[in-house]
């Protein structure tokens, strides 16, 4: 297994190891600040301010939050904070939204559904770091030839587009040929699971579902109250939706007037990504197999505190063995 390495730009400045996935229309600047503050790497993806020309306005509130906030506690700065950005050809605002990143010299991007050299090429050039999403090893292989940084290993159980690799399977690959920064995502929602993913090699724990449940996150209260009351018997793994396989929740495909056990499949070539397939995601609603850890909506500084308790509580109980 190859040596890790030292974690490159932004990445070397978070607290706690922990990265906030992307939510499509529920993560939002509110969202993400309190992340980054409470010490986790805050992450919205561009898509969610809509119209376009808001990315602008939301990328300066971010900046300026955390500037000021930096400034009056340089004793606990906050997180670096990422932007999403899909890299499929149905994203017609990718170029423009890219170039506002630039703009704003956004610390860290989460590149997902392709890999385009001068995407990470954009970030590289104001000193960014590119992390990109994949379900397997040879997708993980292409995105390092073609420039990104890391790798966000999308393992089984995680919310929303998934693949389904076991965790333990996944992580061993990647660290044999790849020695730079790799998230582990798939059904991680207390800080036993954190510590989890770091013994298994990796240097975060990416985590989006248990955030839906925060007063922060922009869903509905019935999509909160549903995550809060939902286990992993809820979820549905599916293509229906984009084209895409993901994991979502069985009740709110049962509100739509469809039957979970009896989905149709969606071939890969009718995969849409653009702002007309945005009802898809409001009515049916993705999330992962470990919210049956969520048991309340709170805001997020107290869900992160929770994460840390229970990750120096999972480091104790190892050395009692």
């Amino acid at each position: 297994m190859a040596e890790k390495g030292v974690l490159p730009g932004a990445l070397a400045q978070v607290p706690f190891p922990v990265i906030a996935a992307p939510l499509f229309l529920i993560s939002n600047p509110e969202l993400l600040i309190a992340q980054c503050i409470s010490g986790v790497v805050g992450a919205m993806p561009a898509l969610n301010a809509r119209p376009s020309s808001q990315l602008r306005d939301w990328l300066a509130q971010i900046t300026e939050t955390l500037a000021a906030h930096n400034q009056a506690h340089p004793d606990r700065p906050a997180a670096p904070f990422a932007i999403n950005q899909i890299v499929h050809k149905s994203n017609d605002r990718l170029e423009s939204d890219m170039q506002e990143c630039v703009r704003f010299k956004v610390p860290i991007i989460i590149t997902s559904l392709g890999a385009r050299p001068e995407i990470n090429a954009a970030a590289h050039s104001y000193g960014g770091v590119v992390m990109h999403d994949v379900i397997n090893d040879s997708f993980a292989r292409k995105a390092i030839e073609k420039g990104a940084d890391g790798l966000i290993a999308v393992a089984a159980g995680a919310g929303g587009h998934a693949g389904l690799k076991s965790p333990f399977a996944f992580i061993q690959e990647l660290r044999q040929w790849f020695n730079g920064p790799v998230a582990l995502s798939g059904s991680i929602a207390t800080g036993g699971a954190v510590l989890a993913a770091r013994a298994m090699g990796a240097d975060f724990a990416y985590i989006g579902s248990a955030f839906i449940a925060t007063h922060e996150a922009r869903a509905s209260k019935d999509y909160k109250d549903c995550v809060v009351n939902s286990s992993s018997d809820d979820i549905v793994y599916t293509n229906a939706f984009t084209g895409v396989h993901g994991n979502y929740l069985a009740p709110s495909i049962r509100n739509a007037g469809l039957d979970p056990s009896n989905l149709p499949f969606k071939d890969k070539n009718e995969m849409d990504f653009s702002s007309s397939n945005v009802k898809a995601w409001r009515d049916i609603w993705g999330a992962g197999q470990g919210i049956g850890a969520v048991k309340e909506v709170v805001h997020t500084h107290a869900l992160i505190a929770r994460l840390k308790r229970e990750y120096e509580q999972a480091k104790l109980r190892l050395l009692e063995y």
